[in-house]
């Protein structure tokens, strides 16, 4: 948060009430109940992530490096397949669910029956500037939600960006963009939401959670954590390493469920390794700087932190740096003890730590150590091994045999647990956290039994005992 002066007199001059004001008269007005207006919205998104293709290229180029081929997989179809998804299924999720009536109850009947619940804040993240705000902006416009998003200030070109399609393609009465940075955020954060969405580090989720309680605001949080990757002797080792190498190193390594660290025994590690550097060749070549494959870290301060952690091991291959281009290569690291720097926060960076851990045991006891992860991997063939690991292992997704899929199952809740974050989004589970799940009784007129109205005889008492 800002110290000086300067920066608390420019908080307080911003106030965003009246937009918040602007957008509950909107939702208070019924427009965003209509499925017709939310199918307009979500098919909207889709258009706006195929015609304006080549300018998100371009921006997330900026901020990040990537490529068309990475932007379009993990940011553009990503979006427009999600708001697809919403967009298709959202009517059957908003229907009426029918529930049992006991006796008691009767005649009467009873349902759970979705609303909306308002404006709904989404603050995104800088990793994937686009799809961390429209994907959380698909669900909440699914459940009948106005919406303010707040991209990220660290990726400006994205920002930008979202800011000036948003109003051309969505209904600028219903759905807003807020630039900048903390003294924005905070303004925000002071207004009466209804719900908030925060992707981000762990410490600036404390301060939302903190900012919504004031309001009494529901929140879901995605936050991250050191996702292990547990690789056992048996596994296909060439096809681990290429599905590590590709988790660890996208995006150089800027992903919440990238696998922070290996835990495997000397032995694999000792097969696993070239297997890696094999990888990275095939992925990046010789020299990953000059591949167009190859992301950037996001600013300098990220670029210095994480150059930081290099001398956390002993360096098994990458390691060069360069502080004018933001780039730090494909890094393995060996020989990483459980207490060194590297293993005290979470990497989000293109280094990838090997840890020893001589059996299964060993690796669940140092995963059951730390705070639960957002993700947790496990290569192996064993079925008992799988079992035993999903079963005693707390994450807030899991992968067997490969990492980071699950995000393609848009039915799969995507969301941590304990110091990864707080509820969950995608798909269905998208659309129930920003809705509310009013429960509905409706009566008959008759018979309407004497029975529970006062005064309370021993007869009526008798009667109550049978029917419960």
């Amino acid at each position: 948060m800002p110290n000086s002066t300067a920066d608390h007199q420019a908080q307080e001059l911003i106030d965003f009430s009246g937009v918040l004001a602007e957008l509950n008269a909107s939702f208070d007005s019924g427009k965003t109940r209509s499925l017709a207006w939310r199918r307009d919205q979500l098919f909207a998104v889709e258009r706006m992530m195929k015609e304006r293709e080549a300018d998100l290229f371009h921006a997330l180029h900026r901020d990040l490096g990537k490529s068309p081929m990475e932007a379009f997989t993990t940011e553009t179809s990503y979006v427009s397949s999600d708001a697809a998804h919403c967009r298709k299924h959202m009517s059957r999720w908003s229907r009426r669910k029918r529930v049992s009536t006991p006796i008691v109850g009767q005649p009467g009947k009873s349902w759970i029956q979705p609303e909306a619940l308002g404006v709904v804040l989404i603050i995104g993240a800088w990793n994937y500037p686009i799809q961390l705000v429209l994907a959380g902006m698909n669900a909440a416009i699914a459940a009948g939600n106005c919406v303010i998003i707040k991209p990220s200030e660290l990726a400006p070109a994205s920002s930008a960006l979202l800011a000036e399609l948003i109003p051309k393609y969505l209904d600028p009465d219903c759905i807003r963009v807020v630039e900048g940075g903390v003294a924005e955020t905070t303004a925000l954060l002071e207004l009466p939401f209804d719900h908030i969405l925060y992707t981000g580090s762990a410490s600036v989720g404390r301060i939302v959670m903190a900012a919504a309680a004031k309001n009494l605001t529901p929140v879901t949080l995605e936050l991250g954590g050191k996702s292990p990757c547990v690789v056992m002797p048996d596994a296909n080792l060439e096809t681990t390493a290429k599905r590590i190498a590709w988790g660890k190193f996208s995006n150089a390594g800027q992903i919440c469920i990238a696998p922070d660290y290996i835990l495997t025994d000397a032995a694999t590690e000792a097969r696993l390794l070239p297997l890696l550097a094999k990888a990275v060749r095939e992925m990046f070549g010789d020299d990953p700087q000059q591949s167009d494959s190859y992301c950037r870290i996001i600013n300098q301060r990220h670029f210095e932190r994480v150059s930081r952690l290099l001398d956390s091991g002993t360096l098994a291959f990458g390691g060069q740096t360069d502080a004018s281009d933001r780039y730090i290569a494909p890094t393995v690291l060996t020989n990483v003890a459980p207490g060194s720097a590297i293993m005290q926060e979470e990497i989000f960076g293109p280094v990838l730590p090997i840890v020893r851990a001589e059996n299964l045991e060993d690796a669940i006891a140092h995963i059951r150590s730390g705070e639960k992860p957002l993700a947790a991997y496990l290569f192996t063939n064993d079925k008992t091994t799988q079992e035993k690991f999903l079963a005693i292992i707390s994450s807030g997704n899991a992968c067997i045999n490969d990492v980071m899929m699950f995000m393609a199952v848009s039915e799969l809740p995507f969301g941590g647990v304990g110091e990864s974050g707080m509820g969950a989004y995608s798909g269905r589970r998208g659309f129930e956290t920003f809705s509310h799940m009013k429960s509905v009784m409706k009566r008959g007129w008759w018979p309407d039994l004497n029975v529970r109205y006062a005064p309370y005889t021993d007869k009526k008492f008798r009667f109550l005992r049978k029917i419960r």
